[in-house]
């Protein structure tokens, strides 16, 4: 019942999203997903990462057969784009394998192995659904909110000490090598989070069965209620706002060499091309729901999980895209929606809603200071900047402290009483 109302709840939003986007005169996420059947991607990539997390519920053989079938598909659709001189690029063999295991759930299994197969599908095409989901998301937020609040952040940030005007400047004197690293890191993020997916997903075909919680859950709320942060706080970003990329809609071209004016903020008009999705930073969201994630997994995915969170970090300050202040956001947002998560899978206690509830204020009070009290905080840094990085980590703290206090108790081994001793 939980799967098909999710299922009911995704189809809806889906159908809502489509409507909007068709009053802008613009095809909307099922329009877009089904294109892609036949129509060059937009991330292969992140098809075939969707085929994977699909085939978690497959066997061995399955899964090598399925993965055979994408790569000739593509391999056809590969050659006629060629002959055609059209768009290159992979991925629709990931979608018709997806679409044709829907098939074969529906006609060909029964009962607990048709309803696994249909969760596994299901997973895969969410994974699908939210990247175009987003982007309509976006496209929306452009439309509807004509003005922005960047000037009310940008002076918030400077108790921060302007950290994206200082990453960007950092990343610029790396050269394209840097550049190049960061924009994968940014780009492929949906990749990485898989690949700790799978890891956590490894024994669903030989269990039958999901684990009660994964990265993909995490990651599917942050997707679902992030957007909505942004139609209540729209923000462009530096690069946007103060830079170049901003065109005549920017205050000035100052990113990332000249660090904002101490201005009275206001709200100032912007394009509406322009998505306003930088109050929380969900790039750091992911990254921050991946390191924690990948905490339990072997050492090199320790690794990999740290890697990508401080290279996100790197990427959005660096590129333009964020502020000191949305990092923060972001890092509050997920903490307390992975609590919310694993409180629900335990059953809520005092200590889970506390620490909910924590979280949410903490979020909500960063927001409200961001609005209202950004020439205060500029104007005494070395107390507002302070307390800006202490609130995060009292959360990330709260965090820690209740989730290791969640964790199963190993009981100690039982010790053999004394046999006494025969006289």
């Amino acid at each position: 019942m939980l799967w098909a109302t999710v299922g009911v709840v995704a189809l809806g939003f889906l159908i809502a999203l489509e409507i909007a986007a068709r009053r802008y005169g613009l095809p909307g996420p099922m329009t877009n997903q089904a294109r892609e059947v036949i129509f060059a991607p937009k991330s292969g990539p992140l098809l075939y990462a969707s085929m994977a997390l699909m085939m978690v519920v497959l066997t061995w053989r399955e899964r090598f057969i399925a993965a055979g079938v994408a790569v000739g598909i593509d391999i056809v659709f590969f050659l006629v784009r060629w002959a055609v001189d059209a768009k290159m690029m992979f991925g629709n063999g990931a979608l018709w394998v997806i679409i044709g295991y829907a098939v074969i759930a529906v006609t060909r299994r029964t009962g607990k192995e048709r309803a696994l197969l249909l969760k596994g599908i299901g997973l895969g095409l969410l994974l699908v659904a939210g990247r175009k989901t987003g982007d309509t998301w976006l496209l929306i937020t452009s439309k509807t909110r004509p003005t922005v609040l960047d000037q009310y952040v940008a002076t918030a940030d400077h108790a921060l000490g302007n950290p994206s005007w200082l990453v960007g400047r950092l990343v610029k004197a790396t050269g394209p090598v840097g550049d190049h690293i960061l924009d994968y890191v940014y780009i492929q993020l949906a990749v990485a989070a898989v690949i700790v997916a799978l890891y956590q997903l490894r024994n669903v075909a030989a269990e039958r069965r999901f684990p009660r919680h994964h990265l993909v859950r995490t990651f599917l709320v942050i997707g679902l209620l992030g957007p909505g942060i942004y139609m209540i706080f729209p923000v462009v970003g530096p690069i946007f706002a103060y830079g170049a990329d901003g065109g005549h809609w920017a205050v000035a071209d100052l990113w990332p060499n000249t660090p904002p004016p101490l201005d009275a903020p206001h709200h100032m008009p912007f394009n509406d091309i322009t998505p306003r999705n930088c109050m929380p930073s969900l790039h750091t969201a992911w990254a921050t729901a991946i390191f924690i994630h990948s905490r339990k997994g072997p050492r090199i995915l320790q690794f990999a999980g740290a890697f990508w969170l401080i290279a996100t970090l790197g990427a959005t300050l660096g590129f333009g895209y964020h502020y000191g202040a949305d990092i923060i956001a972001g890092v509050v947002f997920t903490l307390t929606i992975e609590a919310a998560l694993r409180a629900q899978v335990r059953g809520w206690d005092r200590s889970g809603i506390q620490l909910v509830a924590y979280g949410a204020t903490v979020f909500t009070a960063l927001l409200v200071s961001y609005r209202f009290l950004p020439t205060e905080m500029a104007e005494t840094p070395w107390v507002f900047g302070p307390l800006l990085i202490l609130a995060m980590v009292s959360v990330i703290l709260g965090y820690v402290r209740t989730t290791r206090m969640w964790e199963p108790k190993a009981a100690p081994a039982q010790q053999p009483e004394p046999q006494p001793e025969l006289v």
